[in-house]
């Protein structure tokens, strides 16, 4: 079966070919770890989770890389402001050492609290201060750079394709509406490759180059990275929506004027956690912590059935209701999956058919979650369901796969029949005696959408 996605650089679907038969390169932009990450960061990443295990569900086999950037993302896309990390460490007291390691291990929590499966390569662009500067002098010896007081910078104008990405209007960019203007600047979208340290003050993280002591740009650990572990060109490149019109243009004009080959083949990207039709993020002051959510009785893995509730490509609007719903379905599915009974035999092979077109058809997860409820309220034998649950679950990840069967007596089930019938006569009372008989044996019967569902009483 073919899969589809949709490719931000060309706005359309289409089939998925990778380079190498049965082999994907797999890039994905990582956190800055100055902070935790919150939830709408998090959106993103269970995205590119659902990506890698559709790959996986599909037979091939996936190189994954992350980066982790520890230095030279600044306060502003437009190079200048305070390095987050330089930041971060005089807020909180710590080196800025002691504060990407914090973070790193939150992030790392973070992605195991919500079932992502790891990457095949993490990397840190501290330690690969080699490899961008030797890509920095690349494009130096092609001609794509100048010197300014402040740093070594990319000249946008001698790369003709800098706009196709983020479909750009260049003409518009020099009349100053995208970025700050820097008068050093020869155009408004250039961009730094190289920054250098303040005299006035030592930074925590500088390395000596051959323009002067200094730290990368945040664009250039990504092209330098990506190229060490996947070559000059892969296939998928990831992040969030937001990351189109700077951060991935820009990697796209230095790797592609460095090697002539497109970094990457497809580009995908998800959209916004909203919360009132406003994005979530630190700069605005709305973020929420998966710690938040805990908090408030919302597990990790009920956040990430919330985030199917919209296509990726989708903005999804956030509330503690939806929140909370979102748990409620989550421990019903939970529950319905734990009164399967048998061994798991041959699966359901209709809607196992279907939910792989829904997966297949650029990730559609809404409707991949119909079809799993759909396939509970058939009448298909519960052992055919459990085979296909687990096979759902590769996807998914929601921990269905890991779920034991309750052990319901006959006589239960003969009582729940029994209740079933009086609800169907609409007999309310001798239902609502049944539930009773029943809680008093020791189960808890709750009534879904799905049908009935039987709960051990704590």
């Amino acid at each position: 079966m073919s899969l589809y996605l949709y490719n931000t650089l060309t706005r359309k679907k289409t089939e998925f070919k990778p380079l190498t038969k049965g082999k994907v390169g797999l890039y994905t932009c990582g956190p800055t770890v100055y902070a935790p990450a919150h939830i709408g960061n998090l959106r993103t990443y269970i995205f590119e989770d659902v990506l890698k295990r559709t790959l996986l569900f599909n037979d091939f086999k996936v190189k994954h890389v992350m980066n982790i950037t520890d230095v030279g993302h600044l306060t502003s896309d437009a190079d200048d402001g305070e390095d987050k990390m330089e930041k971060g460490s005089r807020t909180s007291g710590q080196t800025v050492w002691q504060l990407a390691e914090q973070y790193t291990n939150l992030f790392k929590q973070n992605l195991k609290d919500l079932n992502i499966l790891e990457p095949t390569i993490w990397c840190q662009a501290t330690d690969h201060i080699k490899e961008q500067i030797q890509l920095i002098k690349q494009l130096e010896d092609k001609g794509f750079t100048y010197k300014t007081s402040d740093g070594l910078y990319y000249d946008t104008s001698k790369f003709s394709h800098y706009h196709e990405l983020a479909r750009l209007n260049l003409s518009g960019q020099k009349q100053g509406t995208r970025l700050v203007i820097n008068k050093e600047k020869k155009n408004p979208t250039d961009f730094a490759l190289w920054k250098f340290s303040s005299q006035k003050q030592q930074r925590q993280m500088e390395w000596p180059s051959p323009w002067g002591v200094g730290f990368p740009g945040w664009h250039i650990e990504c092209s330098a990275m990506s190229m060490k572990y996947l070559g000059k060109t892969f296939d998928i490149h990831c992040g969030g929506i937001d990351h189109i019109p700077v951060h991935h243009t820009n990697e796209i004009a230095q790797s592609q004027a460095a090697t002539n080959k497109p970094p990457a083949n497809w580009w995908l990207h998800g959209e916004f956690l909203v919360i009132n039709e406003q994005r979530m993020g630190k700069s605005e002051g709305n973020l929420l912590t998966l710690t938040t959510l805990i908090e408030r009785n919302i597990s990790p893995l009920a956040y990430r059935y919330f985030t199917y509730s919209a296509h990726y490509r989708s903005q999804l609007n956030l509330s503690f209701t939806a929140l909370e719903s979102a748990q409620k379905t989550l421990n019903n599915l939970q529950a319905k999956v734990a009164m399967l009974k048998g061994k798991p035999a041959v699966g359901c092979a209709e809607f196992e058919k279907k939910f792989q077109e829904a997966v297949n058809d650029d990730l559609n997860m809404p409707q991949a979650l119909a079809i799993v409820w759909q396939m509970l309220k058939s009448d298909l034998p519960d052992k055919a369901k459990r085979k296909s649950i687990n096979l759902f679950d590769t996807i998914l990840g929601l921990g269905l796969k890991d779920i034991e069967t309750i052990s319901i007596p006959k006589q239960i089930d003969k009582l729940i029949a029994e209740r079933e019938t009086a609800r169907q006569q609409k007999n309310w009372p001798r239902a609502d005696d049944l539930r009773e008989v029943i809680k008093n044996q020791g189960f808890y019967l709750e009534d879904t959408e799905a049908g009935p569902v039987v709960k051990l009483n704590k």
